[in-house]
């Protein structure tokens, strides 16, 4: 049993690194994201994203949108380089993600998923997480902005509460509230919120919803939504199908347009049944 088990970590350790950093870092960052004729596709399936054009100016909120499996995360992993387009260009600030550190691109960026990773431990430690260094009057104000701190102070032993694994005593909504939080204390220029409102309800989406509009101003900010009302005040919208972005404009553009957005928007309003 040893054997085996020091083949595989010797096959492990043997294995080439799939992605090789660069060697520049930036000493700031605006925010500009842009994507050129970037094509992907995972290995044995079947092309995910083909030819993708999108800019993201400086300070802007960009929302998107499509059906499952339609390449909105797919962006977001490209954009923080868990993989490489097969080809085409991903840029932050005008420079080739490729060619930066993996600190300085993954440092300028803060990813709020819907699957929140919290560890055993207190709630301080988990929001701290996003800033290590920060102070108690920092970690305050960003549970503040997050909405959290009102359910915080609730918890038996407040900050000091223990969540457990993956915080399985704290609800779906106070776990993103967190998880926004550490965002907040993070305070990148970048904003990237994958999914992030998909399983709470109605009135936690709301404050959620409240969380996001102030931890973006002033600072570039991708939203990936399936639920269209989380991203309707977004400067711009961008629709995802079939691999290429089919529609853009601001949420009132698409309903004019009578395309796949207003479609989406009429059967979750309810105008319309699925």
């Amino acid at each position: 049993r040893a054997m085996a088990s020091t083949s595989r970590v010797l096959d492990l350790l043997d294995t080439e690194i799939g992605i090789v950093e660069g060697d520049t870092s930036l000493d700031s960052v605006r925010g500009e994201i842009e994507f050129s004729d970037v094509e992907f596709s995972y290995p044995n399936r079947e092309v995910v994203l083909n030819d993708v054009d999108l800019t993201v100016s400086a300070g802007k909120t960009v929302g998107l949108v499509g059906s499952t499996g339609s390449g909105k995360t797919t962006l977001v992993r490209l954009l923080l380089r868990f993989h490489d387009p097969d080809s085409g260009t991903v840029t932050l600030d005008g420079h080739d993600v490729r060619e930066l550190t993996l600190d300085s691109l993954r440092g300028s960026i803060a990813l709020v998923s819907q699957t929140t990773t919290l560890f055993p431990g207190s709630v301080r430690e988990n929001v701290r997480y996003g800033d290590p260094e920060a102070d108690e009057v920092a970690v305050i104000e960003a549970a503040r902005i997050a909405e959290a701190l009102s359910f915080i102070e609730e918890l038996p032993d407040g900050w000091d509460t223990d969540i457990g694994e993956g915080g399985h005593r704290l609800s779906g909504g106070q776990r993103q509230r967190i998880a926004i939080a550490r965002a907040v204390l993070k305070d990148a220029p970048v904003l990237v919120l994958d999914e992030a409102t998909s399983n709470v309800d109605n009135e936690t989406e709301a404050a959620l919803k409240r969380s996001i509009e102030r931890i973006s101003v002033g600072r570039t900010t991708l939203i990936i939504a399936h639920r269209l009302s989380t991203v309707r005040n977004a400067d711009v919208i961008a629709v995802i199908g079939d691999g290429v972005i089919s529609e853009m404009g601001t949420h009132e553009e698409l309903l004019e347009s009578s395309g796949l957005y207003s479609r989406l928007w009429a059967v979750q309003t309810g105008e319309v049944s699925a």
